[in-house]
């Protein structure tokens, strides 16, 4: 699933390309997709807008409409993809909405496994009325809420897996199971030390680590191992640097020991036996 370095990605994509060029249409390939409101009203309250401004919250992507006419949101879920392409390109087997855009562009949402949603939310109302996920979320991982002390607090007393309360949207949004990886890697932290075990001087490595690792595959435009493109098709580059996320039976590259995996509430885990402890 997209995390948060690939929806950054793509909004950053979205944002270099889609501004202030009228949506004329569009084609709902797969009803399901649009999560609010049906088909052909999601329709006719994009068209005629333009998007002035690309937000991302957590793993939501937020297209704020000009002249405050409205919202665009989407959310990629396991394998979807927003491009940014022309009317003539060939439709991809798995795109499931069309929005034409003016003068001759497009934007397709692909989805092979046809997870991801899109909503319209009006004029004058909050897109967390309408998108009720957004409820959910906790601070960004590089807000001001998200501090070493807000960590701890939030997690020290709980008797629950580093890895799995880390992948809980509520407690920071947008940190999937690449990135928590990642970040427990660097930590020194072993994925299943259950939280209350984790000493204070350990929660702050662990913020660091997670602002760093985030950073990092950000800057590098994310992670593709089989289905993450941005807006132009491009693959992201953090996997070749990955110190553990799916590198299961290959040495660490710090120490090399051959990495571990297992799995947790029925998701992977990966680890080095000798770094992490």
């Amino acid at each position: 699933m997209p995390e948060l370095p690939e929806v950054e990605t793509v909004r950053r994509g979205l944002n270099q390309t889609t501004l202030h060029q009228k949506i004329t249409g569009g084609e709902v390939l797969l009803a399901r997709t649009i999560a609010h409101p049906e088909p052909s009203l999601f329709l006719a309250g994009l068209e005629g807008r333009a998007i002035a401004q690309w937000h991302r919250r957590g793993k939501y992507l937020i297209g704020e409409l000009a002249e405050a006419s409205g919202w665009l949101g989407i959310h990629l879920r396991m394998t979807g993809q927003v491009l940014w392409t022309t009317p003539d390109t060939p439709v991809q087997t798995h795109c499931r909405v069309r929005l034409f855009v003016e003068p001759h562009s497009e934007i397709r949402f692909v989805d092979q496994r046809t997870f991801g949603q899109m909503w319209y939310v009006p004029a004058g109302v909050a897109p967390e009325i309408v998108i009720t996920g957004l409820q959910r979320l906790g601070p960004e991982p590089f807000s001001d809420e998200f501090t070493a002390e807000y960590l701890t607090e939030k997690l020290r007393r709980r008797v629950r897996p580093i890895k799995n309360a880390l992948l809980d949207q509520a407690i920071v949004a947008g940190i999937g199971n690449i990135y928590a990886d990642e970040a427990l890697f660097t930590s020194g932290i072993r994925p299943q030390t259950l939280c209350d075990r984790i000493r204070p001087k350990q929660y702050k490595t662990l913020h660091a680590a997670i602002q760093a690792v985030l950073a990092e595959a950000i800057e590098l435009r994310g992670t593709t191992f089989s289905d993450f493109r941005d807006v132009k098709g491009i693959n992201g580059n953090y996997g070749h640097k990955a110190w553990v996320y799916n590198r299961d039976g290959q040495p660490c590259r710090t120490c090399g020991t051959l990495i571990q995996r297992l799995k947790m509430a029925g998701r992977s885990a990966h680890f080095c036996p000798l770094c992490q402890k």
